[in-house]
């Protein structure tokens, strides 16, 4: 079975997935933010006006992922059993790496749910920060990890 997003006359369409058999399918994405390091200092010991800079991104991550199907046009909507969003900071270079986890019993893969989730969760890292440094900029948005359906296993190589 050939999947594609656009029908015979080039019209875009949204995949038909009904045939295929549900599988648990789990994907993991990530996004750069780049900041000031006394920005990030700050983030981390609660000194940013807006308030707690990566709680909020968490909870923003996790409901993009649960939004995609209204974000991306062509996206299937999903029952997500699992969405978690993690951070890896350093404090030296005033990087923040965001690190969202989708998973879902269904029959397509959750890979633009944890993409947009990472994605999410960066914007709101900067929108929140934007007041007190206006250099931050975010850099790759990239797939780490793919399991579940035929397609199997992906795992990026260089990260």
């Amino acid at each position: 079975m050939a999947f594609n997003h656009f029908d015979e006359q080039g019209q875009a369409i949204m995949v038909d997935v009904s045939a295929k058999e549900p599988s648990l399918r789990t994907a993991k994405a990530t996004a750069t933010v780049f900041l000031k390091p006394e920005t990030l200092a700050a983030i981390l010991k609660g000194g940013i006006s807006k308030g707690d800079v990566l709680g909020v991104a968490r909870l923003a991550g996790i409901a993009a992922a649960k939004k995609t199907p209204e974000l991306i046009p062509l996206s299937h909507p999903l029952a997500i059993h699992h969405a978690a969003v993690e951070f890896i900071t350093d404090t030296a270079s005033g990087r923040v790496v965001v690190e969202s986890t989708v998973r879902a019993f269904e029959r397509t893969g959750v890979e633009m749910e944890a993409m947009t989730s990472a994605a999410v969760a960066a914007l709101t890292i900067y929108d929140m920060c934007k007041g007190s440094d206006k250099s931050i900029s975010l850099g790759e948005i990239a797939l780490l990890y793919k399991e579940g359906g035929k397609s199997g296993i992906y795992r990026r190589e260089n990260r």
